[in-house]
């Protein structure tokens, strides 16, 4: 016996969700239960905009042409069968094999996606149009010469990860009126939430994304400590260049401690939304860490987290997660190695 459409859309979301992100696997179902649905979708419409973003085998006009079709595909105004029958036979082996399956499903992605109240909805077609524009201008731009300054980094980081954060800040205040109530501050705050993640990732994968050509780092932060983006090699011991990277480490940590006042403001009852929160904060520093301590590294893998960092952070912050100072504490000890940076020198709210 088969199941019907709707819960066989809701059986794959929770299935392609494992396949695509095991963090966002292990995250998402800490949620309410009246978000986890919404939330899991979302990030599957982002993950399907960063793909079609990522795969190499597309040109910038495809990207962008599909990137502008999803977008409306999101919004209703395009087919989502028409859409992953154009984007499916394009892709290349450089997209995993669950990110395939997931282009191809695109059509139960969406049907749930139209499922959701209309502040959900516009939330959601908000952050993927947003981003969908915002990953193609970059993409058309790409270079191993980095990005001009700490300026357009901020830009990239909203692109991709900020409008995130607004989009999760939306649906945490549609759901609680208790959260909507700090609604203005945790919209500021979301975008440097955003940034802090997105600045974790950029630095951890510096040398995956130099081997595809392309590389998110400010040149102006470098060539202020005399290094230029151009002679970059893997596993440089340039003191030059690390003097950049311990910079950029600094500014990291700063958008990480406002996530963390973020999470500070989420009332201390939503033991799932400061789990959400904090599991990520915590794997972050983790991340920054050991960049921290391997500046030299010449691959994504020599500073990635074990298991076991996951599992300890994982257990630490959701057995304090309703206790502010504690948590305050727990971000000092664990960041305490990293170097430091006056918080007003970052004009990181600034997007335009």
């Amino acid at each position: 016996m088969t199941s019907p459409p709707k819960i066989a859309d809701e059986q794959y979301q929770d299935h392609i969700l494992q396949g695509v992100s095991r963090t966002f696997a292990l995250t998402i179902p800490q949620l309410p239960e009246a978000l986890r649905r919404v939330i899991g979708n979302a990030y599957l419409l982002c993950r399907i905009t960063d793909t079609i973003e990522d795969d190499s085998a597309l040109t910038n006009e495809q990207t962008r042409v599909l990137s502008d079709m999803f977008a409306e595909v999101v919004c209703g105004n395009a087919s989502a069968e028409e859409f992953a029958q154009k984007l499916y036979p394009l892709l290349s082996n450089h997209t995993i094999p669950a990110e395939h399956d997931l282009i191809k499903n695109t059509p139960a992605v969406i049907r749930i996606t139209h499922s959701f109240n209309p502040v959900q909805r516009r939330a959601l077609e908000r952050c993927v149009r947003i981003m969908a524009k915002g990953m193609a201008d970059y993409q058309e731009t790409e270079s191993l010469d980095g990005l001009k300054d700490l300026s357009e980094m901020n830009q990239y980081c909203y692109y991709v990860a900020g409008v995130v954060g607004e989009m999760l800040t939306e649906l945490f205040c549609d759901y609680s009126n208790d959260i909507d109530a700090h609604k203005s501050t945790l919209m500021k705050l979301s975008v440097s939430f955003g940034q802090g993640l997105q600045m974790t990732n950029i630095l951890k994968d510096i040398w995956d994304d130099r081997k595809r050509g392309a590389c998110w780092l400010p040149q102006d932060i470098f060539l202020k400590n005399g290094f230029n983006l151009r002679d970059l090699q893997p596993g440089t011991s340039d003191e030059k260049f690390q003097a950049g990277l311990a910079e950029l480490l600094a500014v990291a940590k700063c958008h990480l401690q406002n996530a963390l006042i973020y999470t500070s403001l989420i009332p201390p009852q939503e033991k799932g939304i400061r789990r959400f929160c904090l599991w990520a904060i915590g794997m972050a520093i983790l991340t920054l860490n050991k960049i921290n301590q391997h500046r030299d590294f010449s691959a994504g893998s020599q500073v990635k987290i074990s298991r076991r960092s996951v599992k300890a952070t994982i257990i630490t912050t959701s057995l304090f997660a309703s206790h502010d100072w504690i948590l305050e504490f727990l971000f000092k000890l664990t960041s305490r190695n990293l170097p430091e940076i006056d918080i007003d020198k970052i004009a990181f709210l600034e997007v335009k």
